[in-house]
């Protein structure tokens, strides 16, 4: 097994790696006790070049070796030649973004595409290892705290097998995709893996993750400078949010406003550390902050229009539709719409969402706009649900 923990055996690595179409890509990584994820281990592999080649064709780099410097593999995951291939590439692709402020691009997300090709919703990467590479995965060491020191080769084994046999899935999925011709229908889905924004967590906009039920001014904006510091706060210390203040106990701050450190200690949903000292300071600071934002500047919670007349029932309809085509094309329901686009489509004449644009307007869209106006009618059949067209 090879593991790199020196600078020379890293650049030799990534300069034998960049050669190769693709790379499989994983990491292991802890953030319980962090706002941003701790890095403990990186296994990459690509495809072998002949059966002697194979033991070279995978690696574990450790970014925890002392004086490491990742910035060759961070080069490489940027390299526009050579696809990245990721299961479920989401929390990956955030380490890199925040250790280099840059996305692996291409990429090649084999969750995604899996979903394209008939496996169901958001199968997973044992499933998947069953089902194309015919091999089975020993997670015993799933839990295992990956940043303690010296790691066991059962665990090695266990890390690199995340790689090892996405080689195979990568490919057949590739040529699945190749055949059905829906090769661009991943990469749409790409774009939006591969856009830096997906991945930045503007502290501005951080109220909007708040579950309020409350759409008044003064309250969202109290709610909006509060988030904001403790998003800033939890990004500068390196924490999580919710160590801060969790979002009951911001709710609670934004609804009653407290003005003095007296009526902020007698808060009941208040952490010991938010009640004195700088960080009630800060949060004084915020809702004065708050109290002084105009009524034009303060956010607001764009209300949902009242449900038309026989919405529920369409939604149904679309519920019904959205299988069908499900069935009919083997792509998962929840990629193709989710069950606000469905409501959003049933009282809306066009709503923007993902429904209705690239290939989701194609295999579903279209004929929901469609079921709308009355064009179009479903009908049961021994085969199952039908799409006819109406007199």
């Amino acid at each position: 097994m090879k593991i790199v923990t020196d600078q020379q055996g890293l650049h030799a690595l990534c300069a034998d790696f960049s050669a190769s179409p693709y790379v499989a890509v994983d990491t292991e990584f802890l953030r319980e006790r962090t706002y941003f994820p701790v890095l403990c281990l990186i296994q990459i592999a690509r495809p072998a070049r002949d059966a002697e080649d194979e033991a070279e064709a995978a690696a574990i780099i450790d970014p925890m070796a002392e004086g490491l410097d990742l910035a060759p593999f961070l080069d490489l995951m940027a390299n526009p030649d050579v696809v990245k291939v990721f299961h479920a590439a989401r929390q990956d692709v955030e380490i890199f973004f925040n250790l280099s402020g840059r996305t692996p691009a291409p990429m090649f997300d084999t969750q995604v595409a899996a979903m394209v090709c008939g496996y169901g919703d958001q199968i997973g990467y044992e499933t998947l290892v069953r089902k194309i590479a015919k091999a089975s995965l020993d997670k015993s060491s799933r839990f295992t705290d990956w940043s303690r020191r010296p790691l066991s080769e059962k665990q090695l084994h266990y890390a690199l097998g995340d790689v090892t046999h996405l080689r195979a899935i990568y490919e057949h999925l590739s040529r699945q995709l190749a055949r059905s011709g829906r090769g661009d229908w991943v990469a749409e889905e790409m774009a939006t893996l591969c856009d830096p924004e997906t991945y930045r967590n503007d502290p501005d906009t951080a109220w909007k993750r708040l579950k309020t039920r409350s759409g008044a001014g003064k309250f969202l904006a109290a709610a909006k400078t509060l988030a904001a510091w403790r998003e800033r706060e939890a990004q500068t210390r390196d924490v999580p949010r919710n160590r801060l203040m969790k979002d009951d106990a911001l709710l609670e701050v934004a609804s009653t406003r407290p003005k003095t450190l007296e009526e902020l200690s007698g808060l009941r949903l208040l952490q010991r550390e938010a009640r004195k000292g700088p960080a009630a300071d800060a949060i004084l600071a915020a809702l004065a902050e708050a109290e002084a934002m105009p009524p034009s500047e303060r956010p607001v919670i764009e209300e949902r229009p009242e449900p038309k007349q026989g919405s529920a029932a369409l939604v149904e309809l679309l519920k019904v539709l959205l299988k069908a085509k499900s069935d009919e094309t083997g792509v998962a329901q929840r990629l193709i719409a989710s069950s606000a686009d469905l409501d959003l489509l049933a009282n809306e004449d066009a709503p923007a969402i993902p429904a209705l644009a690239g290939w989701r307007r194609e295999v579903f869209g279209e004929d929901a706009l469609r079921l709308k106006r009355g064009e179009i009618a479903l009908t049961a059949t021994r085969d199952g649900v039908r799409v006819v067209a109406c007199p």
